[in-house]
């Protein structure tokens, strides 16, 4: 079947935040082109499916998404899977479902104009390549950017943890070039960024020569208009010294680590391949927190992963208890199919799985409201975002990425303000605008 050239577009993303990153340069390729963004995807010529595979049934949420995009009349758009499912899955999506037209990887979504070309042409597309870091040099300059933006700056991962898709879907740990992501940071301030979030899989594993990510923490401080620097996803394994001392010497960088441990359990973060310990984690933690006291952590959680015993999960429990995270992602152990864990003895029952996850969540969800509350009668700037609910109402974040909610008719979206916290709640703060920081 030949389509036209599509004139417009809509893009799906699914999971991480580096995810966001690579359909926000996929909108850019295609505005390049000329193409218009639909808002919704029922209405484009082209859609791209941005997927992820580190959750369970998450090529089944991918199948499900395809069917409903045939319409009443028979016909469909242009039907692109991207991500780390078209990855893992390859041809067998083109098969299993015949009207998908492009399945690309991560790693060669640069491609997707001229594969869009070869649809026209009557073509089916796959292209799993993964060239490296090729793809940077083909995207398009960044476009005008929101106040908050997002930064690639490595991709990968070569510690394969016995759970986890990534460094199969992904390939190997490669870092980008001190030179080109500078001059990209610089480019999305001159378009508006006022806060760029640095991105990796592992992202502390960037490396340029004797540059650690510390270092160009350091020279993206020296960018006038750049307001705030952050970063995320870190392996504690790569937490440098050099890092850690720019949390205490760089006052762009904000108050707030986002540092998965997993387990508190010794015995299943070996098993889980995570090569840190316990303890070497809160040593981590306490080392940031000696040069930055007012440091705000998160952390990401397996429950119920192979033969994990009501002790190693007291353990999570107390070390969740002795760190106080700020925030936290938590999750039940999905086996994914060709990862080590998938054929480990002593599988879980999803009842015990289940139970296990309410408690932990219900600390969590504790200690996040105890920080919150933490936070009422401070002053802090706020960088706003987005529009709220309510008339006039803005929503933003405070350096400790809490979402902040302020009545302020007469302010814009992208001003820095400085702001009287007058609420808390479990999710969000409220604020009183005390001045305008900066515009």
């Amino acid at each position: 079947m030949t389509h036209t050239q599509p004139k417009t577009y809509h893009v799906k993303n699914y999971g991480c935040q580096m995810n966001v990153y690579d359909g926000e340069r996929m909108a850019e390729m295609f505005a390049a082109q000329g193409m218009v963004q639909a808002d919704e995807k029922a209405n484009a010529d082209l859609v791209v499916l941005n997927t992820c595979h580190i959750r369970e049934k998450a090529s089944e949420k991918v199948y499900s998404e395809i069917g409903r995009l045939r319409r009443m009349d028979g016909t469909k758009p242009v039907i692109a899977v991207a991500g780390c499912v078209a990855q893992a899955e390859g041809g067998e999506i083109s098969r299993r479902a015949p009207e998908v037209d492009i399945v690309v990887g991560p790693q060669a979504y640069h491609n997707l104009p001229d594969m869009v070309a070869a649809v026209g042409r009557g073509e089916r597309v796959v292209d799993l390549d993964l060239p490296g870091l090729d793809k940077f040099a083909r995207l398009p300059a960044r476009r005008k950017q929101n106040a908050t933006t997002f930064l690639t700056v490595q991709e990968g991962c070569d510690k394969f943890c016995t759970y986890c898709v990534v460094p199969y879907t992904r390939g190997a740990e490669i870092s980008r070039g001190w030179a080109e992501l500078v001059d990209e940071a610089k480019a999305l301030v001159d378009a508006g960024a006022k806060e760029i979030t640095l991105l990796g899989q592992n992202v502390n594993a960037w490396r340029d020569g004797d540059h650690d990510l510390g270092a160009l923490i350091r020279e993206l401080d020296k960018i006038d208009c750049l307001r705030r620097i952050r970063y995320m996803t870190s392996h504690p394994n790569d937490m440098t010294e050099g890092l850690i001392q720019a949390h205490g010497d760089v006052e762009k960088l904000m108050p707030f680590l986002h540092l998965p441990v997993q387990s508190g359990s010794d015995r299943i973060l070996k098993a889980m391949n995570r090569s840190h310990s316990r303890d070497s984690y809160l040593s981590i933690l306490d080392r940031v927190r000696a040069v930055r006291p007012d440091i705000a952590f998160s952390g990401d959680f397996i429950v119920g992963f192979p033969g994990e015993t009501d002790s190693d999960f007291e353990d999570t429990l107390s070390l969740v208890r002795e760190v106080g995270h700020a925030q936290a992602y938590s999750f039940k152990y999905s086996p994914r199919p060709g990862t080590p864990a998938a054929d480990m003895a002593d599988q879980i029952a999803p009842e015990i799985m289940d139970e296990r996850l309410q408690r932990l969540q219900a600390q969590l969800v504790a200690d996040q409201t105890a920080f919150n509350r933490n936070t009422l009668s401070k002053t802090t700037e706020v960088l706003l975002e987005r529009p709220g609910k309510l008339a006039g109402q803005l929503i933003g974040k405070s350096p400790w990425l809490q979402s902040v909610h302020v009545l302020a008719p007469d302010l814009s979206i992208g001003d820095i303000v400085t702001v009287d916290i007058t609420d808390s709640g479990p999710l969000s703060l409220k604020g009183e605008v005390q001045m305008r920081a900066a515009a």
